[in-house]
C-alpha cells in the first residue's frame, strides 16, 4: 500500500508505476546503435576575408581626419584619426595596421583612433594606401 500522509490510497507501488507509465518508461530504454553513416555534406570553400583595416563601403567620400593632440595629456604628443566609418572590428584592424606599421603604441577610445607621437604624414600615406580619403587638420 502507497500511503500519502495520513490518507492511504488502494494501489501498492508497481500498480502505481503502471498507472503513471512509469513501466513503459522502463522497457523503451534500450540503447541502438547505427552502422549507416550519415552522408557527408560538402562544404563550400572558405572565402578569406578581405583587409579588415580598409575602408568599408559606408566611408563612402568622408574623409579621415588625422589631427596632432598635445591637451590633457601632459605634454606628450598624439595623432588622432576621426571620422573612421566602421564597425568597432574595422577600427581594431586599422589600429594595429597602424601600430605595426609605425611602430609606435596606440590604443581606441571613445571611436576616436590615438597613435602616440607625431606621425600625421606617415599615417597620411598609410590611409591613402589602404583607400581612405585622409585630410590633416590642426597643429
Amino acid at each position: 500500500m502507497l500511503a500519502l500522509g495520513s490518507a492511504s490510497i488502494g494501489l501498492d507501488e508497481t500498480d502505481w508505476m503502471k498507472y503513471e507509465g512509469i513501466d513503459k518508461m522502463k522497457n523503451n530504454r534500450r540503447l541502438a546503435y547505427s552502422t549507416d553513416p550519415e552522408p557527408e555534406v560538402e562544404k563550400p570553400p572558405i572565402e578569406m576575408p578581405r583587409n579588415p583595416a580598409a575602408p568599408f563601403a559606408i566611408q563612402g567620400n568622408q574623409p579621415v581626419y588625422v589631427r596632432l593632440e598635445r591637451k590633457g595629456r601632459r605634454g606628450k604628443t598624439v595623432s588622432t584619426l576621426e571620422g573612421v566609418m566602421s564597425p568597432a572590428v574595422g577600427k581594431e584592424a586599422l589600429l594595429k595596421h597602424l601600430k605595426n606599421a609605425l611602430g609606435t603604441g596606440g590604443a581606441l577610445k571613445d571611436g576616436v583612433l590615438e597613435i602616440q607621437g607625431d606621425h600625421r604624414d606617415k599615417i597620411v600615406q598609410i590611409l591613402t594606401e589602404l583607400g581612405y580619403k585622409p585630410k590633416k587638420a590642426g597643429g
